[in-house]
């Protein structure tokens, strides 16, 4: 067998760092409950569980608490390997001050918010240089934080929950200088996530207006052009038994259960890793808004219009740019 090129190495790396990364989870999670359940029922070693349990226990709040982040395991060159398998851009259009706090609404969600976490959970697209001063915190669902292990792999790149609690808490305790990445979409923006698409879940959002106003904290948009062109989807009948499960699941659990797909390990094959698109994430303008403790529904809606208007600026500033259309605009549901 001939030896691989450097290249052909380069690209089986960059393969294998999105493909640890996408499937951690998964990975963590089977991981962490089979050899614990083997240890409680065919072992005697039982008490590593409690110990386990015990730990996360105490452990429990710090998701809320700003994490538990190591600037070693930003600076991975793993995470050089995951940008450059797409590879992702963060680009800056203005000046950041460190004197503020800001919470960065990041558009859209995609499938597994790829650039999200390449561009702002690790330093491999050179956040820490683009914005001097500033520290990011990618917020994301409690669930994550649940799993022993995984939670503290999360938390090591700067990870931490999106739950009131804790955008109060680094809005509050961490001095200034901090950016809250918050994906508004959230996982009801997944079955948006289709190549050419600009539908973002974004309507009734308000949750994120309501914090900024709370603590005085600037709304950032930001949009990933190309985040939507990483994976296909099956998109079924309206009204078929396969959609009908897709909305009754979606009722019970806020998740819709997307049909996706994508590349293989190598390069024209099909499976579940994204495939290799450029993605260029535009960090726009802060929008600046006034503290006030408890703003009305009024003040709120107001806002959030602004804020609206400004992610249609951004978006049709440079969207000629990154393979839309003139005419393209976006969809707000």
């Amino acid at each position: 067998m001939a030896w691989l090129s450097k290249k052909d190495l380069k690209i089986a790396m960059e393969v294998f760092a999105v493909f640890q990364w996408a499937f951690s989870v998964w990975l963590f999670v089977t991981t962490v409950i089979s050899v614990n359940l083997y240890l409680v029922l065919y072992t005697r070693y039982w008490p590593i569980t409690v110990v386990i349990l015990i730990w996360l226990v105490f452990d429990w709040k710090t998701p809320e608490r700003g994490g538990r982040r190591f600037l070693c395991v930003r600076r991975w060159s793993l995470w050089k390997l995951y940008c450059d398998y797409f590879p992702l851009r963060l680009l800056k259009t203005h000046e950041i001050s460190p004197c503020h706090n800001y919470i960065l609404v990041y558009h859209p969600h995609g499938l597994l918010c790829h650039s999200g976490f390449g561009n702002f959970a690790t330093e491999a697209s050179g956040f820490s240089k683009i914005f001097p001063g500033i520290t990011p915190y990618v917020l994301t669902l409690g669930a994550f934080f649940w799993v022993p292990f995984f939670r503290d792999y999360a938390m090591s790149t700067g990870l931490c929950s999106v739950s009131r609690a804790s955008i109060d808490y680094l809005l509050t305790q961490k001095g200034t200088g901090n950016m809250l990445v918050v994906v508004v979409g959230g996982l009801p923006e997944c079955m948006h996530s289709v190549p050419g698409s600009t539908t973002l879940f974004l309507k009734k959002r308000t949750g994120f207006i309501h914090k900024a106003l709370q603590h005085g904290a600037a709304l950032i948009p930001a949009y990933a052009f190309g985040e939507t062109e990483l994976y296909g989807q099956y998109v079924f009948t309206p009204g078929s038994w396969i959609n009908r499960f897709q909305k009754w699941f979606q009722r019970w659990t806020h998740v819709y259960p997307c049909a996706f797909y994508g590349r293989g390990f190598t390069e024209n094959s099909w499976g579940f890793l994204p495939h290799a698109h450029p993605i260029t994430t535009v960090v726009g303008e802060p929008l600046i808004v006034p503290k006030i403790e408890k703003p009305s529904q009024e003040v709120v809606d107001k806002y959030h219009a602004l804020y609206v208007e400004a992610l249609r600026k951004l978006f049709d500033k440079h969207k000629t740019q990154y393979g839309f259309s003139e005419s393209q605009e976006l969809v707000i549901v």
